[in-house]
């Protein structure tokens, strides 16, 4: 029977393979072949009808050496303690990157929240705060949005360990809404991110914009400003996807009038 290789191991061994490539010092390279320190929890919340379900939950603080931690928190079925620790192994090395001065952190819950309503969802989040209380905080570990988390459920986070700890402010939760002390342009930034990769790839290629055509896996928060920003641009949108279907023409998709319908 074959072993199938875990995300954390396939990461591991990329950054075995690009350390030798790239000269990094031995002894930095082996420091990040191990995550500081790993959480797992299981979330009790009491469901609409009265049932109490558990939920796995995690957090990684992968290496603090340039900072306190920071990475998303996710929402998604298949959220394993491997994925996690992987997802913060590389926020680490991309803080690093771009000379931030943080280290890397990632955090999830195995869960489908499409599968929740939304007093559940709200006591999921406070609760994933309540189990994390003593492992997060703004000079240890800050939490963000990820995958089917979003402004609304980075405020209940907020919120909750503020109730815990009054004394902390603001400081604790990215992501947040503005109302409630979040930072300007923070909604659409993973997919601007992905909108100045793809604009400088153009420019390295030198292609115009409106010779160039682009599908979307993912319509979600991120993809949909992605999609918006390179149409803005000139690009043409030929296809978009989700987890329930997706769209496809050739002549180009209006994709404000696809994300007021979605």
């Amino acid at each position: 029977m074959s072993h199938q290789i875990s995300v954390f191991d396939e990461a591991i061994e990329r950054l075995n393979l690009y350390a030798a490539k790239a000269n990094i010092d031995p002894q930095t390279a082996k420091m990040l072949l191990h995550p500081m320190a790993t959480l797992e929890t299981h979330i009790a919340v009491r469901m609409d009808n009265g049932e109490l379900r558990y939920f796995p939950a995690y957090r990684c603080r992968y290496n603090d050496t340039l900072g306190p931690t920071k990475g998303g928190v996710r929402f998604h079925p298949s959220v394993t303690e491997d994925e996690v620790k992987a997802l913060a192994l590389w926020m680490s090395i991309k803080c690093a990157a771009l000379g931030l001065p943080f280290g890397g952190g990632k955090g999830g819950v195995q869960v489908d929240p499409k599968a929740l309503s939304k007093l559940e969802l709200e006591r999921l989040s406070r609760g994933y705060i309540r189990s994390m209380s003593g492992f997060i905080g703004p000079d240890i570990d800050i939490p963000a949005p990820d995958v089917y988390t979003n402004e609304r459920i980075m405020g209940w986070m907020d919120n909750e360990y503020r109730m815990l700890f009054p004394a902390v402010g603001q400081s604790t939760v990215t992501g947040k809404p503005v109302a409630l002390g979040g930072t300007l342009g923070r909604q659409d930034a993973t997919g601007r991110g992905t909108y100045l990769c793809a604009m400088q790839l153009a420019r390295q290629l030198n292609l115009e914009p409106d010779k160039i055509t682009v599908a979307v896996q993912g319509f979600g928060n991120g993809g949909y400003h992605c999609a918006r920003l390179l149409s803005e641009a000139g690009f043409c949108i030929v296809a978009v996807s989700d987890s329930k279907g997706g769209i496809l023409s050739n002549s180009g998709l209006d994709i404000p009038s696809i994300h007021q319908f979605k």
